[in-house]
């Protein structure tokens, strides 16, 4: 992309008239489909894959774990496509060596392997992080959103921190843990805050500071290496976007397309109010933390804090808002009516851990919660 502007506030405002791009990677489980362990048939399920989808599958930690990437997409119909035929191939290649491909935030039986995969990144993150590297496995949705440069990058990503929780809240699909349930919405998130570099982004001044703050913890020794970054939103370090990584991965393909949506809404907004010279909130980090606690325990169905009021509200007050401060830019990327649909949806089904709880209500049987959110191919 060729840009003419010159400083941040010029190239927020040439960028967000234009479309932004969107792509996503999703984490998946492999599960046995009547026990519902986790099962190590990474390679072998990778290796079944049809050749397209093969080059958009990515090697995991865990060897009981697949990614799946879509390419990079203009639109929420393009995404979907690509969501949906990723989702479908990874399904019959798991089902192809005895597994089933399962979209939940956290592993939700038990992993009796929980060996890495042998690459020698890998042995050196389980090295230096020792059991923390073990825990059993869990799965994210990462929505990358396209930016111009990396200093843009740092300021969306300090827009993006008020409204990330809300987020979280949407997109919390990991209820049940060691086959019970955890209490919380996403385990996923409780789970994650062991590992050091991980949670809300810091409130950074520029693409010097955040250099300058990653060289620290990397010294520190609480990051491994500068590609430990494992904030919640951070510019990401192989291509040109911000990386929204709060997510659990979504249990349907039309989950995905909302918090995509949303996300996208959310760095075009903030694009145009770097734009206009409006500053990111500076919201204290303990504030922030115990927000996105707060979403990760209760999701939709209770209240959110509210970081710019510094008051807790209705989960579904918080998500009017965000709707309301990210409507310019949805009807800017023709998405309005997609995103308001599929949160009518889901305002009456509730999110992932909602609707898994209702299933073992019904069932009574964790299997059949996991068999019933198994892809089909």
């Amino acid at each position: 992309m060729s840009l003419t502007a010159s400083g941040p506030a010029a190239v927020a405002g040439t960028i967000a008239q234009q479309r932004l791009t969107v792509g996503v990677e999703e984490e998946f489980l492999l599960l046995d489909a009547g026990t519902g362990q986790n099962t190590p048939r990474a390679d072998d399920a990778r290796a079944a894959l049809i050749d397209e989808a093969r080059a958009l599958s990515r090697v995991e930690f865990r060897r009981s774990m697949m990614e799946m990437v879509t390419p990079v997409c203009t639109s929420l119909p393009q995404l979907r496509r690509h969501l949906a035929g990723n989702r479908s191939a990874a399904a019959a290649a798991a089902a192809s060596v005895g597994a089933a491909l399962v979209p939940v935030g956290a592993t939700p039986v038990g992993e009796p392997d929980r060996t890495v995969e042998d690459t020698p990144r890998f042995h050196a993150i389980s090295r230096h992080y020792g059991p923390i590297a073990h825990d059993p496995a869990l799965c994210g949705c990462h929505v990358h959103v396209g930016v111009p440069d990396p200093e843009t990058a740092v300021q969306v990503c300090n827009h993006l921190r008020p409204w990330l929780p809300v987020v979280q809240a949407l997109s919390a699909n990991s209820p049940f843990h060691a086959g019970a349930d955890t209490c919380h919405g996403s385990w996923r998130s409780i789970q994650m805050e062991r590992w050091p570099s991980l949670g809300p982004s810091p409130f950074l001044e520029s693409v010097q500071h955040y250099e300058r703050t990653v060289a620290e913890l990397v010294a520190s020794g609480a990051m491994l290496d500068a590609t430990m970054v494992l904030w919640w939103a951070r510019p990401s370090s192989r291509y040109p976007t911000v990386e929204v990584r709060v997510a659990d991965v979504c249990p349907t393909v039309e989950d995905t397309v909302l918090i995509a949506g949303l996300v996208r809404g959310l760095v075009a907004t903030t694009l145009t109010d770097i734009a206009a010279g409006r500053p990111a909130p500076r919201v204290p980090n303990h504030l922030l933390r115990a927000a996105h606690w707060g979403a990760a325990h209760s999701g939709l169905d209770g209240t959110l804090m509210d970081v710019r009021r510094r008051a807790a509200r209705p989960a579904w007050e918080m998500v009017d808002e965000l709707l309301a401060t990210v409507e310019a830019a949805l009807v800017h990327h023709g998405d309005r009516d997609v995103i308001a649909g599929e949160l009518t949806r889901l305002r009456v089904e509730g999110n992932g851990a909602t609707r898994q709880r209702r299933t073992f209500e019904r069932a009574g049987d964790l299997p059949a919660v996991l068999r019933e959110l198994a892809v089909r191919a």
